[in-house]
């Protein structure tokens, strides 16, 4: 009886780590594992509650390194960022993507010539953020221009 309360509390423990990761990575692991069940519902014994303790305790430790690994290329990309600002003529047509800075999803810094081929052989450079994600489309719908059909109705 013991076992099983400091099992419990160690199911706690990783599920407030899973948490503190700061991702929805406990839900998606407890999804995809997720098994249908032939004979209704039933209770895991000691052995069984030990084995998904491990699951558990695995698949947060791998959650952890993916964390690390994200935040270790965000922090290149914010050092590359931070050079490319400093001295953009030596970065010329590099690019930095928000997404890598941790930013968000659409636009891109870019080291572009300043009034284009002029200032390339003047070796005017400038570091440049794009204007982010595409406009959406209206909800009028799009028609082909060859269809004649429309054209004929419109000349009516």
């Amino acid at each position: 009886m013991i076992r099983v309360k400091s099992t419990g509390g160690q199911y706690r423990s990783i599920f407030v780590a899973y948490a503190d990761c700061g991702t929805g990575g406990l839900l998606d692991a407890v999804l995809a594992d997720a098994r249908p069940v032939a004979d209704g519902p039933s209770l895991l014994d000691l052995g069984g509650l030990e084995r998904s303790r491990d699951e558990l305790a695995s698949r947060l430790q791998d959650l952890r390194a993916q964390v690390a690994e994200r935040t270790e290329h965000e922090r290149r990309a914010r050092e590359q960022l931070r050079r490319m600002r400093l001295e953009p003529g030596s970065y010329r047509f590099a690019r930095v993507r928000v997404r890598d800075l941790g930013q968000g999803v659409c636009g891109v810094w870019e080291v572009r010539p300043r009034l284009g081929l002029i200032g390339m052989l003047a070796g005017w450079w400038q570091l440049k953020l794009s204007s982010g994600c595409p406009l959406p489309r209206g909800s009028c719908p799009r028609h082909d221009p060859s269809d004649v059909s429309i054209a004929a109705s419109v000349l009516r």
